[in-house]
């Protein structure tokens, strides 16, 4: 009777856990006040991601996980944003979303729109562009493009 006891005591664990990380998600970070995004001088997809990296660092300071991840990550999510020559967000496209961690979709499409208007891509007009999204469980997260690696 004991280890049944303790697997649905490890369950109600689990549960309290995976509730708190919904609670967690479910509150959308408003961006920080910033003047208008500088505008990108990239000449390819590749170098308008850390463009925009720096800008979704910029207007979420708080959610960002500096250094290190650590090696279990909560969540994956890798995103097509579509961006018009304004640097305007037109699009978000979840391509691959989390496993798991459902409620972390929303908050990061969330973001990406409330981050708009993105740096505007001067010299390659209209884009649209790939990003991983790594989210750890305490809600603060890297872009693939500028992260720091993994512990």
């Amino acid at each position: 009777m004991t280890p049944l006891r303790c697997v649905g005591a490890a369950c109600l664990a689990l549960a309290g856990t995976v509730a708190q990380a919904q609670a967690r998600f479910s509150a959308h970070p408003l961006p920080q006040p910033r003047s208008a995004a500088l505008a990108s001088e990239a000449l390819n997809e590749k170098a308008y991601r850390k463009d925009a990296g720096r800008h979704f660092y910029s207007a979420y300071p708080s959610q960002v996980m500096y250094g290190e991840l650590p090696p279990l990550l909560y969540a994956v999510l890798v995103t097509d944003t579509d961006v018009d020559a304004t640097g305007k967000v037109l699009r978000v496209h979840v391509r691959r979303p989390p496993a798991g961690a459902k409620e972390v979709t929303p908050w990061v499409v969330g973001m990406i729109r409330r981050a708009s208007p993105l740096p505007p891509p001067n010299r390659l007009g209209k884009l649209t562009f790939t990003e991983i999204w790594l989210v750890d469980k305490s809600g603060r997260f890297q872009v693939d493009s500028l992260t720091e690696g993994q512990r």
